[in-house]
């Protein structure tokens, strides 16, 4: 905390200044042409100094009138000035913090008592002081690993808060993988999602649902909580069956790999639907199981040929998604992705959130989940 020098009454400076000289405030008052009192007063702190005042001082005693309209406005300054300077505190802890949105969500606590506000803010972010960077080493479905905005930040350590409070058996990668089968045959029907958080916990991994703050851009993410305690966690941003199957395997993968388990936190950008561009090698390979997993590309090449250019007839996409198991929608995402049309059969993108929600432990959408 930012201590301030103690601050004087301009008064006994000018008693320094007339004691230098050998003069009287009587003397003095003679000299500026003002009445004695006026000298007495502003000696002892009790007036204070006017602009023409300080002209006039500054006249008799050689200096200028910027020194005494200077040391005027420091006193006066220190008579309001909070001794704990709660107002710069409160102003940097919100310019850091999304702290408005934090409250909203039941994250932190309302108050006043900005020595409240900093102490939750720092418990949150698990820091010191305001000017430490929160870290907490994760693997998000996005673009790069330059930069990470606070509102994500944010949100992986609400995650963090709920997973810390779960308790599942020891992680298994093994058990996780062979498990993978079993999960795939849950894409065939929107309440099928409904097992995913059982079967998730029966390997060791936690999984929550979080919803992320406006413009925050963040579908998914994995972090751990130790080597051996993976997380996944989803915002269901886009709240449809295809993202939410594509997410859900893309971290999946993440947790498989051990990707954000060692070294530095590892920081990307989100890319939403993409599944092309220039991306971070564990994300081409987080992508490509994601995508083969929704409809394995060889299963995708084939139907496209052959129906080509029919790829979004109604009765052809339900009976691709019928032969290989799945719900339409996610057929159609998969189209939606290879041809970067997206208008086309979006009846059949459900929404899952609801589903999800009903099963996993969640926080948002007017729900604080009790820590």
């Amino acid at each position: 905390m930012k201590k301030y020098a103690e601050v004087f009454p301009p008064g006994e400076f000018l008693s320094d200044e007339l004691s230098a000289r050998n003069w009287t405030q009587t003397e003095f008052a003679e000299i500026i042409g003002r009445p004695v009192r006026l000298v007495n007063e502003i000696a002892l702190g009790k007036k204070a100094i006017t602009p023409e005042t300080a002209i006039q001082i500054a006249e008799g005693l050689g200096t200028s009138p910027e020194l005494w309209m200077n040391l005027e406005s420091q006193f006066q300054l220190s008579k309001v000035r909070p001794t704990n300077n709660a107002i710069k505190r409160k102003a940097e802890l919100r310019s850091k913090f999304p702290v408005r949105d934090m409250i909203k969500r039941g994250w932190i606590g309302k108050t006043d008592n900005v020595d409240v506000l900093e102490k939750q803010c720092f418990d949150f972010f698990d820091i010191t002081e305001v000017n430490s960077q929160p870290e907490l080493l994760h693997a998000a479905k996005k673009s790069s690993y330059s930069d990470i905005s606070m509102m994500q930040l944010a949100w992986l350590f609400r995650a963090k808060q709920i997973a810390c409070a779960q308790v599942v058996p020891k992680f298994s990668k093994k058990d996780l993988v062979a498990k993978l089968v079993e999960i795939k045959k849950l894409l065939s029907a929107p309440e099928e999602a409904r097992h995913v958080v059982k079967i998730l916990n029966s390997c060791g991994v936690r999984f929550i649902v979080v919803e992320a703050f406006p413009g925050s851009k963040i579908d998914g993410a994995c972090f751990w909580l130790s080597a051996t305690k993976p997380v996944i966690v989803m915002s269901l941003r886009l709240d449809r069956i295809d993202n939410y199957w594509f997410v859900l395997r893309h971290e999946i993968e993440h947790v498989i790999q051990g990707d954000g388990k060692d070294g530095q936190p590892i920081i990307d950008e989100d890319i939403g639907d993409k599944l092309a561009g220039s991306f971070p090698k564990i994300e081409v390979v987080a992508n490509e199981a994601a995508s083969e997993f929704c409809v394995s590309r060889l299963d995708l090449d084939n139907y496209i040929s052959r129906v080509n250019p029919y790829y979004f007839s109604n009765k052809r996409v339900i009976g691709f998604a019928a032969r290989l198991m799945v719900h339409p929608g996610i057929v159609v995402g998969q189209l939606h992705n290879r041809f970067n049309e997206y208008k086309y059969l979006r009846k059949y993108l459900v929404k899952m959130r609801q589903i999800v929600t009903e099963a996993t432990p969640y926080d948002g959408w007017g729900n604080t989940y009790p820590i």
